[in-house]
């Protein structure tokens, strides 16, 4: 293992379970420090009590809360120094068709997985390029494949991913070279954590509720429950996918997107096709589009 000295620093957000914890427990594993936070740290006790408060601090952050993250890095740098990696996880899921979920559930979710983790991304970008010695970091969004491709009954969080996406590739050119600020946006397939079972759902629209329809069927599915449901769509496994990522860190150019998980690859690889199908088809539709002057 690296020594203190040498080890990379993590800052994870939503380190109570899933991703985070797995990421946390990966980074771990390979000797870097980690700083986990999460909105409870008492849920973590039990796993903070195998490693020393020089490899691993728990540090209470609502994403919605300004002052909590700024809060929180400033924590980081007092017991690490500084910090590498910042995996921006924290999220939940809110599934229902686009008619039935209320907007107060929607905007709700867009304050954590959108606007939380616009926040969190700032506060990175500001703590590596004026808080570390040398500058620099990586910021890894924890987005996922509805981040790219539509799927029924994820209509706002699929929309807040869609966001955070933009969101990311925009900053990714805006930062300075100089700053050593790398960005990538993670787009995960299915894979077996407890944000299946944590799924808040809303009641089915009346007008999709034929057990044949595509939303009925998918949330049958969902509800079933992370077993019923790793089999039927042969999910990933979580543990595998959090070590890819810390491979990611090992790159010197790390791409800004990474689909990760077969199902993802798959979603995306069809979906860029048909976009450049579709772009081809109708390019020449543009060719006779040039401003030639004011029209009177």
């Amino acid at each position: 293992m690296p020594s203190s000295s040498s080890s990379r620093v993590w800052f994870i957000t939503g380190a109570s379970s899933g991703f985070g914890l797995e990421m946390a427990r990966c980074a771990l594993g390979h000797g870097d420090r980690v700083v986990a936070t999460l909105r409870k740290p008492s849920v973590l006790e039990s796993f903070a009590s195998k490693y020393p408060e020089t490899q691993l601090i728990l540090v209470k952050l609502d994403v919605t809360n300004h002052a909590e993250i700024k809060a929180a890095f400033g924590r980081a740098k007092e017991a690490f120094g500084r910090v590498d990696i910042v995996f921006n996880n924290a999220g939940y899921v809110v599934a229902g068709e686009a008619e039935a979920i209320p907007d107060d559930l929607a905007r709700q979710m867009f304050e954590v997985n959108f606007w939380g983790a616009v926040h969190v991304s700032q506060e990175a970008v500001r703590f590596f390029r004026d808080e570390n010695q040398p500058k620099g970091g990586h910021l890894i969004q924890n987005s996922a494949a509805v981040g790219i491709v539509s799927y029924p009954i994820m209509s706002f969080y699929g929309a807040a991913k869609h966001a955070l996406e933009g969101f990311s590739e925009t900053l990714q050119k805006e930062v300075d070279p100089a700053w050593n600020v790398k960005i990538t946006a993670v787009e995960p397939g299915g894979f077996v954590t407890e944000i299946i079972s944590a799924i808040q759902y809303a009641p089915q629209h009346p007008a999709y509720a034929d057990s044949g329809s595509i939303t009925s069927m998918i949330r049958k599915g969902l509800q079933a429950g992370t077993g019923d449901y790793a089999r039927m769509s042969q999910l990933s496994d979580t543990a595998k996918g959090a070590q890819k990522i810390y491979e990611l860190t090992l790159l010197a150019n790390p791409p800004i997107h990474m689909p990760l998980g077969k199902d993802s690859v798959g979603f995306i690889r069809e979906y860029a096709s048909e976009l450049t199908k579709t772009v081809e088809e109708y390019a020449s539709w543009s060719d006779k589009l040039a401003y030639e002057g004011k029209q009177e």
